[in-house]
């Protein structure tokens, strides 16, 4: 994999945004694999109003957001109305997030992140444009990275250091079981635990330092009077589906 992007593939656009997607686009149709399958991707010709790019064997389609300095904690997307409706329905992409250094031309970090990490909790609203604007009372949304699981980023270049594809493969196999769920509650509250489960900062851990976010779940589930119940019943279910291990009793360990 070269993280080098080839500017001469925009040598016939003056604009510079539109420089930048062609560039972009053009590194990742030659340089990325399908982390579902590990097979190209495809990219779509015509301008498909919610994808950049599809896998022809697994039919895993991916939309790429490009950003030059850092990848920081949100990105900003499109209309806030249309992303919920995507999120209610099964055409929402899978999100491709590419963050190069302008100087040099350089890929500083690429990830995927699988839709089954998209909810309504990681969208975030913007204000509605002026009433002096082109589109007046337009309302856009960012998309909050801060908000999603570290196991829902999942990177194939990170600080310029390429990751083993065998790795990349196995980490976006690791939670496609979040997609068996349809209930967005139920599938908020998995996720939420793993969010914990995250913040505690280790591999193994025990049930105390996951209910020392009691009060955090408790403030995004209010109408929840059984929050600790809740949380073992994640953390069992997180271990039938492989993600976690029961090492002892109170004590898990991420596989």
């Amino acid at each position: 994999m070269h993280i080098l992007l080839d500017i001469k593939a925009a040598d016939r656009y003056h604009s510079s945004s539109q420089k930048i997607r062609v560039i972009t686009e053009s590194w990742v149709g030659n340089e990325i694999y399908c982390p579902s399958c590990g097979l190209g991707i495809n990219h779509y010709e015509s301008n498909k109003p919610v994808a950049d790019f599809f896998c022809s064997k697994c039919k895993e389609e991916y939309e790429l957001k490009s950003k030059k300095d850092s990848v920081g904690i949100k990105i900003v997307n499109g209309a806030y109305r249309t992303m919920i409706d995507r999120l209610q329905s099964d055409s929402n992409p899978n999100l491709f997030v590419l963050n190069y250094n302008l100087k040099n031309y350089e890929v500083r970090n690429f990830l995927v992140i699988p839709k089954h990490f998209f909810t309504p909790d990681i969208i975030e609203k913007r204000k509605p444009l002026s009433s002096s604007a082109r589109r007046a009372g337009w309302v856009g949304c960012n998309i909050s990275l801060q908000n999603i699981p570290q196991t829902g980023k999942i990177f194939y270049i990170k600080e310029g250091n390429i990751l083993p594809k065998r790795e990349i493969l196995y980490k976006w196999e690791k939670t496609l079981f979040l997609r068996e769920e349809k209930e967005p509650l139920e599938k908020g509250w998995t996720l939420d635990v793993i969010n914990c489960v995250d913040k505690i900062g280790k591999k193994r851990f025990t049930l105390d330092e996951i209910y020392a976010y009691e009060s955090i779940l408790k403030q995004k589930h209010p109408d929840n009077k059984h929050i600790r119940d809740k949380i073992r019943q994640q953390l069992q279910f997180l271990r039938d589906k492989g993600y976690l291990k029961f090492i002892s009793r109170g004590v898990y360990h991420i596989k």
